[in-house]
C-alpha cells in the first residue's frame, strides 16, 4: 500500500525541484519520490562499503591485487 508524505519547504527549494522536474519530464512529486529512492539506495550501498571496510581493518577480509585475482582465470 502506498503511503503519503506531506513536508513544508522554502518556495526556492520547491521551484529548484520543478525545474529539474521539468528538465526530465517528470511532475515534481514523482521527480521527488525517483530523488528519494536514489538517495536511500546510496545510503544501503555506504552502508555495506562500511561494513566491508570493517571486516577489511579486523582482518576478517583481506584485500588482494588484480594480478592475484585474474591469476589462473585464463585457465
Amino acid at each position: 500500500m502506498n503511503k503519503r508524505v506531506t513536508i513544508e519547504m522554502p518556495e526556492e527549494m520547491h521551484e529548484l525541484i520543478a525545474e529539474y522536474a521539468a528538465q526530465v519530464g517528470s511532475e515534481p512529486s514523482a521527480y521527488m519520490k525517483d530523488v528519494l529512492e536514489q538517495h536511500l539506495e546510496d545510503l544501503h550501498d555506504i552502508a555495506l562499503a562500511e561494513a566491508a571496510m570493517d571486516r577489511i581493518r579486523s582482518g576478517k577480509d583481506k584485500i588482494i591485487s588484480a594480478e592475484e585475482f585474474w591469476r589462473g582465470m585464463d585457465d
